[in-house]
């Protein structure tokens, strides 16, 4: 029943995402937007607020890696992940939550990872997803005498196009559910309907918190 503005970089495929949901008889726009620039995560909310009047959900969904080890992770490789991952979602949400303090209702939904546990060769990705969780709390904490929730994701390993895109895939996810208790990786769904779930009213109680989605490899 929602009103969905997909936001990426990639123009092209928002506006597909944005048909499909256009076709199952919704309203929906895409909105060209790099979270890492703090004018165009204010226009996307912008935007969004003159075309539907409101901001009810927020997803920080966007993110990358840049996997090296220590001694070869240059500056940009630490920056590049940090600004996307982590400062996205702080721009996003500062400017997301000043229109959902005024209407005293909001969702925001972090992505985080189980790599903010720590990986070998991800300094930078697992800083970034650790620093969410930290992001999460805090704004909780912050916000919720507006009735506005704030919680995370922690994915495990998921089937989703920058996983399989990498040349030692088949190797990844080997190693990776042999460490799974359920024996598989993930599929996009399955983090989308825990998604779901937190955006809705059945989690109004929910605050603050982090859910596992990793099928128990931890």
């Amino acid at each position: 029943g929602a009103k969905v503005v997909p936001a990426d970089i990639d123009e092209a495929g928002a506006r597909q995402t944005a048909e499909k949901v256009q076709a199952m008889g919704r309203e929906s726009i895409a909105v060209k937007t790099d979270v890492s620039v703090r004018q165009e995560a204010e226009a996307l909310m912008e935007i969004t607020m003159k075309t539907f009047g409101r901001i009810d959900i927020l997803v920080n969904n966007a993110g990358i890696t840049r996997d090296t080890s220590l001694r070869k992770m240059t500056e940009d490789d630490w920056d590049h992940v940090i600004d996307i991952n982590l400062k996205g979602s702080f721009n996003c949400a500062q400017f997301a939550a000043k229109h959902m303090v005024g209407q005293k209702y909001g969702k925001i939904i972090n992505l985080s990872s189980r790599a903010y546990l720590g990986n070998p060769g991800q300094a930078n990705y697992s800083s970034s997803k650790a620093g969410i969780l930290g992001l999460t709390r805090s704004l909780a904490l912050e916000l919720g005498r507006h009735n506005i929730n704030v919680n995370a994701i922690a994915p495990g390993m998921i089937r989703t196009p920058g996983v399989t895109s990498l040349g030692h895939f088949e190797k990844i996810v080997e190693r990776a559910i042999e460490n799974t208790p359920l024996g598989r990786i993930g599929e996009p769904i399955d983090v989308a309907n825990v998604i779901l779930f937190l955006a809705s009213e059945e989690a109004d109680y929910i605050t603050g918190d982090v859910i596992h989605v990793t099928g128990g490899r931890y």
